[in-house]
């Protein structure tokens, strides 16, 4: 019984990880990244659809990302998202694909891209405690019970409490990179 509670908790603090290291992607760095327009969608024939499934993304340079869209007539609906996304960018059109330019990050740029990561990293850190909190309870609960004795009580939660830290580590290891790579010319 107590396994499964651990092993619930260790899947659910590994997805968070997990979503961690997603939403990091998504930070902007210095260099061209395609994980930027992974949420953005365009408006195909009335549905919308994430970029990655309407056209090619490639990034021929460090700094430029191109979008070659497989049907020519969404070029516009194309250019009209990523401008809608908000994501710092102007698309340049020249008919049968889009590029963008991607500008080098100045100082100020940097540090609230690393503070973006923190705060990521702070959200992380947030779910993790929250599944050691709810295996506790349980554990709590499952002792008053008397389904457990105290001594496999505290056991569970020195186990949680190892479990939690080495997840914490991974979180800070994974912010610690990518401020890195934000701080990086």
């Amino acid at each position: 019984m107590l396994n499964n509670l651990f092993a619930d908790a260790d899947s659910r603090m590994t997805k968070g990880v997990k979503k961690l290291a997603s939403d990091l992607a998504k930070v902007r760095t210095g260099r061209a990244s395609l994980s930027i327009f992974e949420g953005v969608t365009v408006d195909y024939y009335g549905t919308p659809t994430p970029i990655s499934q309407v056209a090619g993304i490639s990034n021929p340079e460090p700094s430029m990302i191109t979008i070659q869209p497989w049907d020519a007539s969404i070029l516009s609906a194309i250019e009209r998202s990523i401008l809608a996304a908000n994501l710092g960018f102007t698309p340049s059109n020249d008919g049968s694909m889009i590029r963008i330019s991607i500008p080098p990050l100045t100082e100020e740029r940097r540090k609230e891209y690393a503070k973006q990561a923190h705060q990521l990293g702070e959200q992380g850190k947030n779910v993790i405690r929250n599944v050691r909190r709810d295996v506790n309870d349980s554990l709590k609960k499952m002792e008053k019970a008397k389904e457990i004795s105290q001594d496999e009580m505290r056991r569970g939660l020195d186990e949680i409490q190892k479990l939690t830290d080495q997840q914490i580590k991974k979180i800070d290891s994974l912010v610690a990179d990518k401020e890195k790579e934000i701080m990086s010319f």
